[in-house]
């Protein structure tokens, strides 16, 4: 059986059940384990799944923004609290679009002198509506393409206003962070966006609630290398997934 033919096979079996073991895939083509060990590992490369002890589960788009807003808040503000013990007044920042960096706009300003590029309305916005006037925060929304899942300025326009900037610290919110294949986003264009933050900013953040440590989504912008600061939850502390990336990454924060 043809490589692709294989693929497809794989596609048809995690479409349908959405998890499926190493076992029934071996079954189902009549291969051997290795080969569908190899198999799983390219297509995991694609982006197209993740792979989980015993077999493999497939990854689905992420919910809209208005239904992330709603979740999990307790664990999203206990990191965004985290992650402003971090930041020092008068810093720039770059923040890109997601639920939990609006949760982070809200607590970064009680904050002063702080410079805030995003491309996130949300971020923008809840900023604004926090700050004192009197704390003299600045923020600036990058200008380009109106999204279409999500309220926030896309493509080449914010790319080349990203760059002319330089920020102190990058704080995103991903998809997935993995050990191997380090900050994803399912959204192509989300992606090059923090890939530009990650490269014009002296470190870079990655805020991820539990839920996140381990997933790998489509498209990798940040390598786990070049993570200067991971902040998650205690909830992932005995997380396999987690003392990996504690391998990796520079310094990892519990909230």
């Amino acid at each position: 059986m043809w490589q692709e033919e294989r693929f497809s096979r794989i596609r048809a079996l995690l479409s349908a059940y959405t998890r499926v073991s190493t076992d029934r895939i071996v079954a189902d083509l009549d291969v051997s384990r290795e080969t569908v060990r190899r198999d799983l590992l390219e297509l995991e490369a694609l982006g197209e799944l993740k792979r989980v002890h015993g077999g493999a589960v497939l990854i689905q788009d992420e919910p809209p923004i208005a239904e992330r807003a709603n979740t999990r808040i307790k664990y999203k503000r206990a990191i965004a609290k985290s992650a402003v013990s971090l930041v020092t007044s008068g810093q720039t920042l770059f923040l890109d679009a997601g639920s939990t960096t609006a949760i982070l706009a809200e607590e970064l300003a009680a904050l002063s002198g702080l410079t805030i590029i995003t491309n996130s309305f949300d971020v923008a916005l809840n900023m604004q509506r926090a700050s004192d006037e009197g704390r003299g925060n600045q923020v600036y929304l990058l200008g380009g393409a109106l999204g279409a899942s999500l309220p926030a300025t896309f493509g080449d326009t914010t790319i080349a206003e990203l760059h002319r900037y330089r920020a102190d610290i990058a704080l995103l919110s991903p998809v997935g962070v993995d050990a191997n294949y380090g900050a994803s986003s399912f959204d192509r264009q989300e992606a090059e966006v923090a890939r530009a933050m990650v490269n014009n900013a002296a470190q870079t953040f990655i805020l991820a609630d539990y839920s996140k440590v381990g997933l790998c989504s489509r498209v990798s912008y940040c390598p786990s290398a070049k993570i200067d600061q991971l902040i998650t939850n205690r909830q992932a502390a005995d997380e396999p997934a987690l003392q990996a990336l504690q391998a990796r990454v520079a310094n990892v924060t519990l909230a």
